[in-house]
């Protein structure tokens, strides 16, 4: 049973630090050419899979606050069976998946996966999808390990403190 945030991340100094360091490098992400609906979605995946429920409410809450509509949030956990999601977005969720359960599969990243990506996003863009699974995976981590239970989130709360 979960009995509330064993660590406070955001009073401690040094976390502090890191995580200005770590909202730095999601900017470069974020100001990137890959698409924002994309970012949300592939964050929201990614985070599902984790069981983080901070990371779950943000992306879910700053997705909707962006318009990303309340049917595609519902159905990105199944999105192999939805039909409300783009090839390339497609493409997207499928890496964060298989970039998420590195541990899950002797392969990591498919091929076919890889190949498909490549399809749809330019250099850039798949720079900054890579970057944003391998991010969002040590955000859920952090937020995991210490506990930071979802639902009090709101969008742009951060804004002032990281921007």
């Amino acid at each position: 049973m979960i009995t509330g945030t064993r660590f406070n991340m955001f009073d401690n100094e040094i976390a502090l630090k890191f995580a200005k360091r770590f909202a730095n490098a999601g900017m470069v992400i974020h100001q990137s050419s890959l698409p924002k609906s994309t970012q949300e979605l592939v964050s929201l995946r990614a985070s599902q899979i984790n069981g983080c429920g901070w990371c779950v409410d943000m992306h879910t809450k700053d997705a909707a606050a962006a318009g990303e509509s309340a049917v595609r949030l519902a159905l990105v956990a199944a999105w192999r069976e939805s039909a409300v999601f783009t090839e390339a977005e497609r493409a997207a969720l499928a890496l964060a998946e298989e970039g998420t359960r590195l541990a899950d599969a002797h392969h990591g990243v498919s091929d076919e996966t890889w190949a498909r990506v490549r399809e749809h996003y330019d250099d850039d863009q798949v720079a900054a999808l890579v970057s944003l699974v391998a991010l969002i995976n040590a955000a859920n981590r952090i937020a995991v390990i210490v506990r930071q239970q979802g639902g009090s989130y709101e969008p742009g709360m951060f804004a002032a403190a990281f921007g």
